[in-house]
């Protein structure tokens, strides 16, 4: 498989992360959607990462899609999601705020940086959905004692999140203060010095 993308998406970070925890060799790509664009576009319409290409020569978009094939090809054992309910809706909630967060953080960004009238409205409400959704995850982490979100595996809960919280603080500085969300931060500061996240990692480069 080929993943194209680079590792400062959130998005990409976590598909990497977890072909790696899935054992699943794979081949990076580390193109831009700006200054690559002519190279994605032929593989994904969208122009968007990341994108999977399979060993059949198929093609497949979005996080969330890639993630769910990905688990479909392991054994129950090695699955990232938790085995039963409630847990595992309770994971996948945890995954659609980080992701959502990740998603409000790309929005503005692109909104502060790209366009030259830039709307207070739109920035405000990006930057309240953004702190709305960490301190839910904040107080969500907090109330767990188990070393990672969902039991002492990790999953795809502990991924996104820590994910998401690397590259919100990477691309937004001072629109995130971290020692406000002590659970969050304490999370994802011992899932970075993880050998995986060192691995598949890359500082934020601003489009260009």
């Amino acid at each position: 498989m080929i993943l194209i993308g680079q590792y400062d998406s959130s998005f990409v970070r976590r598909v990497g992360i977890a072909l790696k925890l899935y054992d699943m060799p794979f081949r990076h790509l580390p193109w831009s959607v700006f200054s690559d664009a002519h190279k994605i576009r032929p593989l994904n319409p969208l122009t968007r990462v990341p994108t999977l290409i399979l060993d059949d020569e198929d093609v497949l978009v979005d996080s969330h899609l890639i993630i769910g094939y990905l688990e479909s090809l392991v054994p129950v054992e090695r699955s990232l999601w938790p085995a039963a309910e409630p847990d595992r809706h309770r994971a996948l909630r945890v995954v659609g705020l980080a992701t959502g967060l990740a998603d409000k953080a790309v929005s503005l960004f692109y909104e502060q940086q790209l366009h030259e009238l830039v709307s207070p409205v739109w920035v405000e409400r990006c930057r309240g959905q953004i702190s709305a959704a960490l301190s839910v995850l904040d107080e969500d982490r907090a109330g767990r004692r188990s070393t990672n979100w969902f039991g002492n595996s990790i999953g795809h809960a502990d991924i996104a999140v820590a994910c998401a919280i690397r590259h919100v603080t990477e691309s937004l500085h001072g629109v995130v203060a971290m020692q406000d969300y002590p659970a969050l931060h304490a999370h994802c500061e011992r899932l970075e010095a993880m050998p995986v996240f060192r691995e598949i990692s890359q500082p934020f480069i601003p489009p260009a």
